[in-house]
């Protein structure tokens, strides 16, 4: 088979994206709102995606991405915000390796924006302050990530 028709054989297609699950807490409120501090809060990020495929179907697949984001002001938990953003993606003619980068770093590249102003608009509702997440680089995040696992694989076989 020649490069051509093995390129031509290759798709990536969004099907879906969808909100899987949302919340938002702010276990301070109202008394945070007159507490007449200065507003210094400390955010904490965490992201995470996973992948599943769907069932009897070899060319789709489901990539959840999962942001947590808790913000405090000392020791004051002013919001905490949990959503799984995903989309079904249609996939079909890729090697694992580059799958692997699809699924760890393309897809969620795609999910993020829609994440982000869901964050943004939960938080504004809330009554706090604008709230933007800054972009985030995908590409370094999967690669970090097989370092850590080829990291982890070594020091297994010692």
């Amino acid at each position: 088979m020649t490069e051509e028709a093995k390129a031509a054989d290759r798709q990536v297609g969004i099907q879906k994206i969808y909100v899987k699950d949302f919340s938002f807490e702010s276990p301070q409120t109202p008394d945070i709102f007159s507490g007449g501090k200065d507003w210094k809060p400390n955010t904490n990020l965490n992201l995470r995606s996973s992948h599943s495929q769907i069932k009897d179907r070899d060319d789709l697949f489901e990539v959840v991405l999962t942001i947590t984001v808790e913000t405090k002001q000392d020791e004051d938990s002013l919001f905490l915000v949990e959503i799984q953003q995903a989309g079904v993606f249609q996939i079909k003619g890729y090697g694992k390796e580059e799958f692997g980068h699809l699924v760890g770093s393309y897809c969620p590249s795609i999910l993020f924006p829609y994440a982000r102003e869901a964050i943004a608009n939960v938080v504004a509702r809330g009554g706090f302050p604008e709230f933007i997440l800054q972009p985030i680089n995908f590409d370094a995040l999967y690669a970090q990530s097989l370092q850590q696992q080829k990291d982890a694989a070594s020091e297994e076989k010692h």
